[in-house]
């Protein structure tokens, strides 16, 4: 009996405790019926504190408030691909950290792309004579994609899967990344971040869809948007504070840009009475490119193979270098 009793309390001392924050209760019996070995807990951002303090892991943290209140944490799971908010505090602490940046590549590049063709299909000015209930076929000047060429800054899961649509739009793609990329035929060259302004004078478009570290902050400033064509056309996905946006604001004042796609900004929410607002050129969704039907099939998909990576202690998916912050 003291023998049984012994082995029952090893094996819940042996019991990981992994965090879930904002699922609901049929995603943790999910999670929880692949997770022998583990034991999954829901939390909320308000009860997190009063949970963490044993845990192992944690998945979907809202912000790294709460890291220092988890002496025990060895992996941290986001649910974005950005991971400027968690990796500076786990920078020194031996905690693996991944990220989702694979999983939202496919909406986010749709989105990027959306907000691309509603600029040179001039969707804004065809709603706007739909809600007066005029037909108003003239004025329209429309761009084929057909030839162009884009400048991707950030060729990561997020885009590469733009490369992949811009191709297939017939655009001639130029990949700017720290990384070395292996060739691809969707891409006709990839410069390091250094020479960013050596193929900003052939681009059409430019993507942003980097990640935000110390060195990538305000990459796209005034000088940069200068050096694009005139006409050119800028769209941003990832983070707001990649670019400038004074310098955006000038050179969509000045007309050297034929307009922006911006699903991040900087500040987020964008105030009432901002500059950007104010562009007809100017495209702006609230920070949802990274929503869809089925993008949480594929986060689903791996919690649950991090899991059983974290529990069987084999290598993990999508693992930031806490380093570079990507």
């Amino acid at each position: 009996m003291l023998y049984t009793l012994f082995l029952l309390a090893a094996a819940a001392q042996a019991q990981k405790k992994i965090i879930v924050v904002g699922m609901n209760p049929a995603g943790i019996q999910e999670l929880q019926a692949v997770s022998a070995g583990a034991t999954i807990i829901s939390a909320t951002n308000s009860d997190l504190a009063a949970k963490i303090a044993d845990a192992d892991a944690i998945i979907s943290p809202p912000n790294a408030a709460t890291f220092g209140s988890a002496p025990n944490l060895k992996w941290v799971q986001t649910q974005s691909a950005g991971v400027e908010r968690y990796a500076p505090a786990l920078r020194d602490r031996p905690v693996t950290l991944t990220n989702c940046k694979i999983v939202q590549g496919p909406n986010i590049a749709d989105h990027a792309m959306a907000l691309l063709l509603s600029m040179t299909r001039e969707m804004p000015r065809a709603l706007a004579f739909k809600a007066k209930e005029e037909w108003g076929r003239s004025d329209f000047r429309m761009t084929e994609l057909s030839g162009k060429t884009a400048v991707i800054i950030g060729v990561g899961g997020i885009g590469m899967q733009i490369a992949q649509r811009a191709h297939g739009f017939g655009m001639n793609v130029i990949g700017v990344d720290p990384k070395d990329i292996s060739y691809t035929f969707m891409i006709k060259k990839i410069v390091p971040p250094d020479r960013l302004d050596t193929v900003l004078p052939e681009a059409d478009v430019v993507f942003v869809s980097a990640p935000l570290t110390d060195q990538s902050r305000h990459m796209m400033g005034d000088r940069q948007f200068q050096l694009m064509k005139k006409g050119a056309y800028f769209v941003a996905v990832s983070r707001g504070d990649l670019y400038d946006t004074s310098a955006l604001v000038k050179a969509l004042d000045s007309k050297h840009l034929a307009g922006a796609g911006l699903d991040v900004t900087s500040p987020e929410p964008l105030p009432k009475g901002h500059p950007l607002w104010k562009f007809e050129n100017v495209i702006i969704t609230p920070h949802v490119a990274g929503g869809s039907d089925i993008v949480n099939n594929r986060r689903m998909a791996l919690y649950k193979e991090n899991i059983r990576r974290f529990l069987a202690g084999e290598p993990m998916l999508n693992v930031v270098d806490k380093q570079k912050g990507y």
